[in-house]
């Protein structure tokens, strides 16, 4: 971590990473709000269909989703307009996770919530 915090490129190589590179069972965030991903019956009844809310439960679901209305969710959504209303590009009603189950980790046959650490 201490690389990714220090180095731009770094940083900038994996933050791209991040965005382009499914882990499953989740799809990548550029295949969510591009509309490449196509939700499972998984998906559907865990109230994840393609949204700007989708990709924030790909980022950090288990923080922020299917928790109801919470102030990192609020301000994501905030910076998300302002950048699509400078760019002029409009965006769907559906922006939040608030209802949203999120996405679970798999390995080695385990299953565990998907997290994200905050020092």
């Amino acid at each position: 971590m201490q690389l990714q915090t220090t180095q731009q490129l770094i940083s900038f190589k994996t933050a791209l990473w991040f965005w382009m590179t499914p882990q499953s069972p989740k799809p990548s965030s550029h295949d969510a709000i591009s509309g490449r991903w196509t939700p499972s019956a998984t998906d559907s009844a865990a109230g994840r269909f393609l949204s700007y809310g989708v990709v924030t439960n790909i980022i950090d679901g288990g923080i922020g989703c299917g928790k109801g209305s919470n102030p990192q969710v609020v301000d994501r959504i905030g910076f998300y307009k302002r950048y699509c209303d400078l760019l002029g590009v409009g965006y769907d009603p559906n922006l939040d996770c608030y209802n949203q189950r999120p996405f679970a980790l798999r390995t080695c046959g385990l299953v565990f919530t998907s997290y994200v650490m905050h020092q």
